[in-house]
C-alpha cells in the first residue's frame, strides 16, 4: 500500500463531525434560547425588528420573533421549527419550549465530557419524559369549562405576560366569547359530546382560524374592540339605491357570477339582418333576466355571491327591492353560511328554500374609520365570528391580534382538555423535584401498561443524564426571578424546598419575583400546553444529539472552475 491518502467525500463542503458537531448543534440551540431568553413572564422585554421590506416588529412572542430571525446554523433552523411547531399546537408556550429545549441540550454537554454515549443520554431522556408527564398528571386539577370566572382566570396567566396585559379582563372576554361561539360548532354538528371524544377527534371541530375572524381597523381606542355574534364584511352594497339595513333578512349565497356567459375561446358571430343584431343582445338581457329572477322566487332579501354581478342585474335586483354584494371572499362566504345557516350554491336553477339563510336578526352597512362595512349581526345561533379590534396603530393592533390568538388557543385547549397545573414556573419545579426524588430511588412510574418492569428502573449510568434534565426543568422558573429582577439562588432554593415538602402548588410570583401559593394568587394554566412543551423540548434534545456529522453542501457556482479545490496533501503527494 503507498501511502497516498485517500479522499472519499468532497472537500468542499464544510463538515464538521463527532464531538465537534454535538457541541456546535447545543452553541446553537443556546444562541437561539439567549435572544428570547428575556421573553418570559409578565416583566419580559420587547423585541424590536425591522423585517426586510422596512416594516416593524414589536412583540414579546417567542414565535413571532423567531419567525423574523434569519439564520444559518441547521440546530439553530430546527430550534426555531419548534416554536412555531408550539404556537399552532398550542397558541402558547412558544418561549418556553425553547428555553426548556436549550437547558436540556445545555445540561447534556457535561454528559458527553464524561464520554456517556447518546444512546444512554436518550434513553434516560425518554424515562424522564415518561416520569414528567405522569407528574403532571397528579398534580393536574379539572376544570369546570362553564365557570365563567375561573375560565377567564386561566386566559388571563397566558395574557399576563403579553403586550396587552393592560386591557387582560377586555382581550380574555374576547378570547372567551369567541371561542364559546364556535365552540358550539361541535354539539350542533357532532352527536359526541367533548368529554366523550377524543382530543384528536375534537381539534378539528373548535376551529378558531377559519371560523372567528379578526378585523383590525385602526383608529379609536382598545377598549372599543368587541366580538360580533355575526359577521363582518370589508364590502359595501353595489348600487346606491339599495336597502342598506335589512330586519331580518333572508339570505342567499351563491358562488356563480351574475352575468352574461361570453364564449370561452374567441367567438364570431355572423348577422344578415340588422334586426338580429338586437336580438341577440335581447338574449343576454333575457339571460341575466331569468337567472335573477329564479334568485328572487325564493324571497330574498339580500344576495351574496363570490363573483361578479353585472349592472343589468343590479338593476334588476333593485327592482325587486333586494340588495347584493359582490366579489365575497371563499372564507368569507363560508363563515356566513356557519352563521346564518344557508347553504352556498353553485348554479341559480338549484337554488331552494332550504338553501335560504333566516339566522341573522340584522343586515346593515357602517362606516367605521375611513371604510364601509358590512355587518350580517347579530345572529340567533352562529357557528362562526368575528372579532372587531380598533387601536391607535397598524403595529399595535398586528401585535393585540397575536395576543388575542394565544388567548384564543389557551381557551381552547382548556374546553379540550379541561386540566389544569399551576403556572409560574411551579409545575416545572414540581417535575424537577419529582425526578429527583425519582432518581433517588432508581425507578420511574409505569405509566403504560405495555412496558415491563425493566423498562421503569434507572441504569446507574443513565442516573446522570435523568437528573441532568431535573435539573434543566429549573431554567422557567429562574428565568422568571431574573427577568423580574429578583435573587435567583435563593428564591429557587426557598421554592426547591417547598415543592420537596410536597407544596407542590408554590410558585414565582413574575412581577415581584418571590415565591407565592399559586392557589392563592390564582394563576393556573393549561396542562395540555406543560405537555407539549415537555414532549416538543425532549424530543428536539433527542434528535439534535443524535447527530454526529453535519456536512454543509457548497452550491455549483460557489465551487471554482467546477470542481472542488485539491487539497494540500493531494498536492504533496503528487
Amino acid at each position: 500500500m503507498s501511502g497516498t491518502p485517500v479522499f472519499v467525500m468532497n472537500t468542499a463542503p464544510e463538515r464538521q463531525s463527532g464531538r465537534k458537531a454535538q457541541i456546535s448543534n447545543i452553541t446553537a440551540a443556546k444562541t437561539v434560547a439567549d435572544v428570547i431568553r428575556t421573553c418570559l413572564g409578565p416583566k419580559s422585554m420587547l423585541k424590536m425588528i425591522l423585517d426586510p421590506m422596512g416594516g416593524i416588529l414589536l412583540t414579546n412572542d417567542g414565535n413571532a420573533i423567531l419567525r423574523e430571525i434569519d439564520v444559518a446554523h441547521p440546530a439553530a433552523k430546527n430550534m426555531i421549527e419548534l416554536s412555531r411547531t408550539q404556537d399552532e399546537e398550542c397558541g402558547d408556550g412558544t418561549t418556553s419550549v425553547i428555553v426548556l429545549a436549550a437547558s436540556i441540550l445545555a445540561s447534556s454537554l457535561s454528559q458527553l465530557e464524561r464520554d456517556i454515549h447518546p444512546v444512554v443520554i436518550i434513553s434516560a431522556y425518554n424515562k424522564a419524559l415518561r416520569e414528567a408527564l405522569s407528574i403532571i398528571d397528579r398534580v393536574a386539577i379539572p376544570v369546570n369549562v362553564n365557570d365563567e370566572e375561573q375560565m377567564l382566570g386561566i386566559v388571563k396567566g397566558a395574557l399576563g405576560t403579553k403586550f396587552v396585559s393592560r386591557w387582560s379582563g377586555l382581550m380574555c372576554q374576547l378570547a372567551l366569547d369567541a371561542v364559546r361561539i364556535v365552540a358550539q360548532n361541535n354539539q350542533l354538528s357532532s352527536p359526541t359530546t367533548q368529554t366523550s371524544s377524543a382530543p384528536l377527534s375534537a381539534t378539528p371541530i373548535i376551529d378558531i382560524k377559519r371560523h372567528a375572524r379578526v378585523e383590525k381597523i385602526p383608529g379609536g381606542s382598545i377598549e372599543e374592540s368587541r366580538v360580533i355574534r355575526g359577521i363582518m364584511l370589508n364590502k359595501d352594497i353595489t348600487h346606491p339605491g339599495m336597502r342598506r339595513r335589512i330586519q331580518k333578512p333572508r339570505i342567499v349565497l351563491l358562488d356563480c357570477p351574475l352575468e352574461y356567459k361570453k364564449g370561452e375561446s374567441q367567438t364570431n358571430m355572423e348577422f344578415s339582418k340588422e334586426g338580429d343584431w338586437a336580438r341577440a343582445q335581447e338574449v343576454e338581457e333575457e339571460v341575466v333576466k331569468a337567472m335573477v329572477e329564479a334568485v328572487c322566487q325564493v324571497g330574498c332579501d339580500l344576495v351574496l355571491t363570490e363573483k361578479g354581478i353585472s349592472d343589468l342585474a343590479q338593476h334588476h335586483f333593485l327592482k325587486h327591492n333586494v340588495s347584493c354584494i359582490r366579489r365575497v371572499r371563499k372564507s368569507d362566504n363560508n363563515r356566513i353560511a356557519l352563521a346564518v345557516g344557508a347553504t352556498i350554491v353553485n348554479r341559480v336553477e338549484d337554488l331552494r328554500e332550504s338553501d335560504v339563510g333566516t339566522g341573522c336578526e340584522e343586515m346593515r352597512v357602517e362606516k367605521i374609520g375611513d371604510e364601509y362595512f358590512t355587518l350580517l349581526a347579530p345572529c340567533t345561533s352562529p357557528r362562526a365570528c368575528t372579532i372587531l379590534l380598533r387601536g391607535p396603530s397598524k403595529d399595535i393592533l398586528n401585535e393585540v391580534d397575536r395576543n388575542l390568538q394565544d388567548a384564543m388557543s389557551v381557551a381552547r385547549n382548556v374546553m379540550m382538555d379541561p386540566r389544569l397545573v399551576p403556572g409560574g414556573g411551579a409545575i416545572e419545579m414540581a417535575v424537577g423535584v419529582g425526578l429527583t426524588q425519582a432518581a433517588k430511588r432508581g425507578t420511574i412510574t409505569a405509566s403504560q401498561g405495555r412496558e415491563g418492569a425493566k423498562e421503569n428502573t434507572i441504569t446507574g449510568v443513565e442516573t446522570g443524564p435523568f437528573l441532568a434534565v431535573a435539573e434543566a426543568m429549573e431554567v422557567i422558573p429562574r428565568t422568571l426571578v431574573q427577568n423580574a429582577g429578583g435573587n435567583a439562588i435563593r428564591v429557587l432554593t426557598e421554592l426547591r424546598a417547598k415543592h420537596t415538602s410536597s407544596m407542590s402548588t408554590f410558585g414565582v410570583n413574575g412581577d415581584t419575583g418571590k415565591i407565592v401559593d399559586m392557589k392563592e394568587y390564582g394563576l393556573w394554566e393549561s396542562a395540555s400546553v406543560k405537555v407539549q412543551i415537555l414532549k416538543t423540548a425532549v424530543e428536539a434534545a433527542r434528535m439534535l444529539l443524535r447527530v454526529d456529522d453535519v456536512v454543509q453542501a457548497v452550491r455549483k457556482e460557489r465551487e471554482q472552475g467546477g470542481g472542488a479545490p485539491m487539497p494540500e496533501e493531494m498536492m504533496e503527494a503528487q
